[in-house]
């Protein structure tokens, strides 16, 4: 747009000729002769200047830093500036500083020099720091030459490392327009050649602009240090020779590593016959106080020396042991152990897996290009990426399409596709695309073969490395459970989620020794877990006479976690005792052989423990089960215990605040409704997953959706075969001894005769309104506050409540009735 004209000649009063007696009274400004140089030279418009450049900078480099993450969302924004108002477009965009940063953005950023725009708010903070604080915070001259080269080298080796990874898409405002069109250009002349136009570049400009020459270099070295020490330490004797006077003899003494001379005093003569030998000790003697015989000899008692002495020779003990019998290995307990061959599972044909035809990837876009057209969305680009279980279409709408328009047509698109439930994910994490989830008519079934024995999960470096899955672009998908640390998983019915659970465990049997991991497995429904039975003398941890090591009990689950949480504890005392912060620290010391075994320290190995169902430890038990899990999964990660917990319904009474909290990992098959999802993954989306081990995992702030690796009982059942015929341990791993409350250990023994007729009644009251308060049961039974109070006390004894609390209500240890009145009648009050 052109610029406007100045309107007539405002300032300019001495060419324009007086017409009017207003005009003539009117204070005329002479511009030509403002004196230009007076006010670019005053102290405060300098100030003003360095000031407001220093702020435009910061504010250029704050708009630069937001466009990497708001940049592909403000961008149809700002193309919609010829069309929409700017103060609309303005409230729309998500950029920090609003249009103004998209806007400066999009231009730096994107066309121009991409991430390297970065540095260039450098030069205005250098230029106004030094018009504020009269000096130069770095060279004004060289630093501007270096950030003009830099911005442009940066935008080329971006653009040439998008060029080879093939995300111009996704990964756009790396190089700018300007990196990728020099790489674009260059093309077809050197192909990806072009790094080595771009590594001569950087040459050549760091030869000239920094003088590199190492010729000049070598002949102007310096001497060796150790020459030139040589000669200082010969010299400094000669700096202030000590000269000795003739007439005052001196006595040379040496204390530590300083020297001094005395001069003899001669007042009196010291007879021929004493020689010299008292005097030679008096300089150490004469710096310190007298102490008599007695109190030296009691000092001496009270701290014998060669208990000082050898306290520092712990750590050459250490190592003579190392060098005479090297690094300690805690598999040689098991020497002859040999990990289950891969020929134990299923065999799997690529070439037999159903993939997803040409003519079906052609269907569904011309049928999403169609049904978004209809709404008057078009599309620039739309691209497919094929999973074994979905394909994802990525597409690029057109400028000024809002990305709530899409969102809402998902049933409509769904309903074109005639699939059985697609996912929108709008936009992209990092894409800049919006996706579009389409399940695949044929699906293919991923055999935990092809991951177990992928070279990705053989040359794994995690601690308690495991294998979820494979994603949408085919990719498997390893997680870290030490660095996770727990993990939280929820499906209904039939969807895979005791699949899943076997998988994690197959993947850490075949990696991880029985020296260096252990599990504690809580199956409640009795039947899905018992396959590992067959492990119990190399993998299972239990509870000291315990007569199985799968628990199944719930009284036997609330000493196990105890327990654990007792193990946890005394962990923590062997790191703090070895200076370690978690168990990684402590082992790697051990196996140094810096520990004493005789002081209690010992080999820690990982715990992982498993619970398949938690609703139905929820339901019979309450707070004893939420408040060990709760404690293990707050505080038992640095000392190597971590936990997978699985359950069938992710409802609030079963996922608690209090555990979700400490479960940053969560993984979600196909759940009923989108209440379920949003508790489990606090976002929707898990009701739409197709079954069968189509699942999301919530990590790191990031959603993934994966297909689970099938594993039927067959395989499990040979590869806990293979394993427990091998020679193992004397038995399981001992867990500590827990020793319960008497009150709940021994529920069956306790006389209930004495027992108040309303006992039960109350008891019904309390759980139905979910609140320990003995002013309810006054209220709702009409009772004295004596017999209210034996009453609630008589509930603590069989477990219905909690301990007294102060003035708080007691802990209501039953969620529903159901299980109230079946702890009732095992009671005797029923």
């Amino acid at each position: 747009m052109a610029e406007k004209p100045l309107r007539g000649n405002t300032y300019r009063t001495k060419n324009k000729p007086e017409t009017s007696a207003s005009t003539a009274s009117q204070p005329a400004f002479d511009w030509p002769a403002l004196d230009w140089g007076a006010v670019a030279s005053s102290p405060k418009n300098i100030l003003i200047s360095g000031v407001i450049l220093m702020v435009v900078s910061a504010l250029l480099e704050v708009a630069f830093l937001s466009y990497i993450f708001t940049g592909t969302t403000d961008q149809s924004e700002v193309a919609a500036l010829g069309y929409e108002p700017a103060r609309q477009v303005g409230a729309n965009t998500r950029n920090v500083l609003g249009l103004f940063g998209a806007f400066v953005s999009q231009v730096f950023v994107y066309r121009w020099f991409g991430i390297a725009s970065l540095i260039i708010p450098l030069i205005p903070f250098l230029v106004g720091w030094k018009l504020v604080f009269k000096s130069e915070l770095l060279n004004l001259n060289r630093t501007t030459k270096e950030v003009i080269f830099y911005t442009i080298w940066v935008s080329m080796l971006m653009g040439y490392v998008v060029m080879v990874s093939n995300s111009a898409t996704s990964l756009s405002f790396l190089p700018g327009g300007f990196g990728y069109y020099i790489n674009d250009l260059l093309r077809d002349l050197l192909g990806y050649g072009n790094i080595i136009f771009i590594a001569i570049v950087l040459f050549i400009f760091v030869v000239y602009f920094y003088n590199v020459d190492p010729v000049e270099r070598w002949k102007a070295a310096p001497a060796p240090a150790n020459e030139t020490l040589t000669d200082a330490a010969i010299a400094e004797p000669e700096e202030a020779p000590i000269e000795a006077e003739p007439d005052s003899p001196k006595k040379t003494h040496s204390v530590l590593d300083e020297t001094y001379e005395d001069e003899v005093i001669d007042e009196k003569p010291v007879p021929e016959s004493e020689p010299v030998i008292l005097p030679v000790p008096e300089p150490i003697a004469a710096s310190e106080p007298e102490v008599p015989l007695e109190l030296e000899l009691e000092m001496a008692d009270i701290a014998p020396i060669p208990l000082l002495v050898d306290e520092p020779d712990v750590d050459s003990v250490s190592e003579e042991i190392l060098r005479n019998f090297g690094q300690y290995d805690p598999t040689l307990d098991l020497p002859s152990y040999q990990f289950p061959p891969l020929e134990l599972l299923n065999e799997f044909n690529e070439n037999a897996l159903e993939k997803v035809s040409h003519d079906e990837l052609e269907s569904n876009k011309e049928r999403i290009v169609e049904t978004l057209g209809s709404y008057g969305i078009n599309i620039s680009k739309i691209k497919a990426t094929i999973g074994p279980t979905v394909t994802l279409y990525e597409i690029i709408p057109e400028a000024g399409v809002r990305i709530s328009k899409i969102q809402n047509l998902e049933k409509d698109i769904a309903l074109s596709l005639a699939a059985l439930g697609i996912r929108i994910i709008a936009p992209m994490p990092g894409r800049g695309t919006i996706g579009i989830e389409v399940p695949n008519k044929n699906r293919e079934t991923v055999f935990i073969r092809s991951v177990l024995g992928s070279e990705r999960f053989q040359k794994s470096t995690y601690d308690l490395p495991v294998v979820l899955g494979k994603t949408v672009s085919n990719e498997i998908y390893i997680a870290d459970l030490a660095k996770m640390p727990h993990l939280l998983m929820a499906g209904a019915t039939g969807q895979g989620k005791s699949v899943g659970l076997n998988v994690i465990l197959a993947s850490l049997i075949y990696k991880k020794h029985p020296a260096q991991l252990k599990f504690v497995l809580v199956d409640p429904k009795k039947v899905e877990l018992t396959l590992f039975n067959k492990l119990e003398r190399h993998y299972l941890a239990q509870l000291p006479n315990s007569e199985e090591a799968i628990i199944t009990d719930t009284k036997k689950v609330i000493h196990t976690l105890n327990s654990l949480c007792i193990e946890m504890d005394s962990r923590y005392d062997l790191l703090k005792e070895a200076t370690a912060r978690n168990l990684k620290e402590y082992n790697a010391k051990f196996v140094q052989r810096k520990l004493n075994p005789e002081k209690g320290h010992r080999f820690l190995p990982y715990i992982v423990l498993v619970i398949d169902e938690l609703a139905d430890l929820m339901m019979t038990a309450g707070k004893e089960v939420e408040t060990p899990i709760a404690r293990l999964a707050q505080l038992a990660r640095a000392v190597g215990i971590h936990l997978v917990v699985a359950t069938q319904r992710p409802s609030v009474k079963v996922i608690t605040g209090l555990i979700k909290a400490n479960f940053p990992a969560r993984l979600s098959f196909r759940v009923t409704s989108s209440i379920d999802s949003r508790t489990i993954l606090d976002t929707g989306g898990a009701e739409q997953l197709v079954g069968q081990g189509d699942m999301l995992l919530a990590i790191n702030s990031e959603i993934v959706r994966l297909q689970c690796p099938f594993i039927d009982t067959r395989e499990i059942e040979d590869v806990c075969d293979f394993i427990g015929s091998q020679r193992g341990y004397d038995g399981p791993y001992p867990l500590p001894e827990y020793e319960g409350d008497d009150a709940a250990d021994g529920r069956g023994e306790i006389d209930t005769d004495d027992f108040d007729a309303l006992l039960p009644d109350a008891a019904r009251l309390i759980i139905t309104h979910q609140q320990g308060s003995t002013s309810l049961i006054q209220r709702k039974m009409k009772l004295g506050y004596n017999r209210a109070g034996r009453i609630m006390d008589q509930l603590e004894q069989i477990g219905v409540v909690g301990p007294f609390t102060g003035s708080k209500a007691r802990d209501v240890l039953f969620h529903d009735l159901e299980s109230l009145e079946q702890h009732l009648r095992s009671m005797g009050l029923g």
